[in-house]
């Protein structure tokens, strides 16, 4: 079996984990119409599923095996099958307030069945190439790394939640992982509306679509505040998005309460006011694992509740 060697850091990487969902990256023009917007976004995707094929290369020099690569059809490559005809397309809608957007992205390989898939709230060791519709590159982190999902734009985040890692790792003499070559390999073609929309920077127009091939080796479920309850769990309004939605924020304390380890600002930790029970002994908190009491009775587990003390 092939295996991956690497050095695994923890990194604040690029363009992607470094910003939140509706962080400002230069200047932005006056919004336009978000449904207005998506609608020419997925036209323009679906434009380039009908006109580009894509195949595997399997390549040593940047560290990756398995990436995703494009091609127009055309030339030499006439014959090339389109996207949008291949079995390994597949779609999911995002739900973002009163809005609902397709995504559609490549499974080429779903990673191992046993392995955990990650959550938004969750880290991840991936590596991946992100580009414009017309091919040029904006990002690429070629050395698989460990990032932080939610500061992962809404589009790319959706899709990596969609894979699993590789059965295994082991750990060589010089200190490198090397990972089974049955991790995760996709890609996902993210409209303006789940990416940056009107914000923009020196490499990435306003409404701009965006699209990124991804491989994904491990996935870690992550408790930022160590409170007992999983990040992803304390999404209170459950719109997909954690990090700079104060909406998330119950004691309205300036800290969101994946990172607040008193949700309700009572006095009491959050971890006082649950119980958590790994009865599976996996280490992967399930929801039905945790027993959040409502002592009044009316309707707000303690643990959100600043009256309950």
């Amino acid at each position: 079996m092939k295996v991956l060697k690497f050095l695994l850091p923890i990194l604040c990487i690029g363009i992607l984990s470094c910003n939140n969902d509706d962080d400002d990256k230069g200047s932005s023009p006056k919004p336009r119409d978000v449904q207005e917007v998506y609608e020419e976004d997925l036209a323009t995707i679906e434009a380039y599923l009908a006109t580009h094929s894509f195949r595997i290369e399997n390549s040593n020099d940047t560290g990756n095996y398995n990436q995703i690569v494009f091609d127009t059809i055309a030339g030499d490559n006439a014959n090339g099958t389109p996207i949008k005809e291949s079995d390994f397309l597949k779609s999911k809608m995002v739900e973002s307030g009163k809005y609902s957007f397709k995504l559609y992205y490549l499974s080429f390989r779903e990673g191992a069945e046993s392995e955990y898939k990650p959550t938004i709230g969750d880290d991840a060791v991936i590596s991946y190439k992100g580009q414009l519709t017309n091919g040029t590159a904006f990002d690429q982190l070629q050395s698989p790394s460990r990032v932080d999902l939610p500061g992962f734009i809404v589009g790319f985040r959706q899709a990596l939640i969609e894979f699993s890692g590789a059965t295994g790792y082991q750990i060589e003499n010089d200190g490198r992982i090397s990972f089974n070559d049955d991790y995760g390999v996709g890609a996902v073609f993210v409209p303006s509306v789940l990416g940056y929309f009107n914000s923009t920077s020196a490499t990435i127009p306003a409404y701009a679509p965006l699209i990124f091939s991804f491989q994904m080796y491990k996935a870690y479920q992550m408790d930022h505040d160590n409170d007992g309850i999983p990040s992803y769990l304390e999404d209170i309004n459950g719109n997909g998005i954690l990090l700079k939605d104060y909406e998330d924020d119950t004691d309205k304390n300036g800290y969101l309460n994946y990172q607040d380890a008193d949700d309700d600002g009572d006095g009491t930790p959050t971890k006082d006011e649950i119980v958590v029970e790994d009865t599976n002994g996996n280490g992967i908190i399930e929801p039905e694992e945790i027993s959040m009491p409502d002592t009044n009775g009316n309707g707000t587990p303690d643990y959100l509740d600043p009256t309950v003390f």
